[in-house]
């Protein structure tokens, strides 16, 4: 499929712009700059019962407790299923504010709570340093749960692109503790056009390495500042799509932009995934970009795709 006048026209007016790439930019230009990006074509926010600022303590650590942000929905039963959140941005960009508005779809929509987390950012901390934070925070959660009004039995985790990477990644490692009977299964892992193999040689990279939005340089500039090391991206904590063993994950929900260089890979891990005997729901959205997800207000598939999103989370919470 082409694209739809309204993603021709998105891009026309990005390639219009007289500014330097995202990777040619200060970081912190290039932070407050995605943010603007984020706050400019996100949809109305639809009302909540609750959005508090929460802390994850973390006395191990000498960075301190990590910042999240916990939604809860309108009149909904306690314990409440959550759904921990992990934003994109290439590990680099991204934060609570920004995906504000997308977090707060969900809860509503699926009438779960959602826990969005500020994870450690690129390349102030490297890999595996966001990882970690994901990992522990999910640990939090499951512990905690109760004291929260949330369900243990009941978590779900989620993200877009390098936060579906994450997700991926810390559902994973989820499983040892599952299968110890230390904690309940995850319901579901939510990937957004995740990035699952920092090797990939497919040829949607080719075929969108240019004027798509996301592209090679961009792609190349957000490895560079997670992953220290060439041989990190050969570490299947950084592409699941290489773990040994797929067995035993989370069932699974995948959703891709066709005009995405990630989307081969997604595919090829919801392939794998299958092929391990994981439960996955596949979802390519036709004409799409990479980003598209919170662009409602003037993307109508957004709007589609979070629907999309919270009729699994209910199905996976019933």
């Amino acid at each position: 499929m082409s694209l739809p006048p309204e993603v021709r026209q998105l891009l026309d007016m990005l390639g219009r712009v007289e500014a330097p790439r995202l990777q040619e930019q200060p970081l912190e230009f290039a932070r407050r700059n995605f943010h603007k990006l984020l706050y400019a074509y996100r949809g109305e926010a639809p009302p909540i019962a609750e959005a508090r600022s929460l802390s994850v303590p973390r006395r191990e650590f000498a960075g301190g407790a990590l910042q999240a942000r916990l939604y809860t929905p309108l009149e909904a039963a306690s314990p409440l299923p959550v759904l921990l959140w992990l934003h994109g941005g290439g590990w680099t960009l991204g934060d609570l504010a920004g995906y504000d508005v997308l977090c707060r779809q969900f809860c509503a929509q699926a009438a779960c709570a959602v826990l969005a987390l500020d994870y450690r950012l690129a390349p102030e901390n490297q890999f595996p340093a966001a990882l970690d934070d994901a990992c522990y925070a999910l640990a939090y959660l499951q512990r905690e749960a109760a004291a929260l009004g949330l369900d243990a039995q009941r978590i779900a985790i989620g993200g877009d692109s390098a936060g579906g990477n994450l997700a991926a990644v810390a559902s994973l490692l989820a499983r040892e503790r599952v299968q110890a009977g230390q904690v309940a299964p995850l319901r579901l892992q939510l990937l957004v056009y995740p990035t699952t193999d920092q090797t990939s040689t497919r040829a949607s990279h080719e075929r969108y390495a240019e004027g798509y939005f996301l592209d090679r340089a961009s792609i190349e500039w957000f490895q560079r500042n997670y992953l220290p090391a060439e041989s990190d991206r050969y570490d299947w904590r950084a592409s699941p799509l290489l773990a040994p063993d797929l067995g035993a994950a989370p069932p699974a929900l995948i959703l891709t932009a066709q005009h995405d260089p990630l989307s081969d890979d997604a595919r090829a891990y919801a392939e794998a995934l299958q092929a391990a005997g994981v439960s996955t729901q596949y979802s390519e959205y036709a004409g799409m970009i990479h980003g598209f997800l919170t662009m409602d207000r003037i993307l109508p598939d957004a709007a589609r795709a979070q629907r999309e999103i919270a009729a699994a989370l209910r199905q996976a919470f019933a």
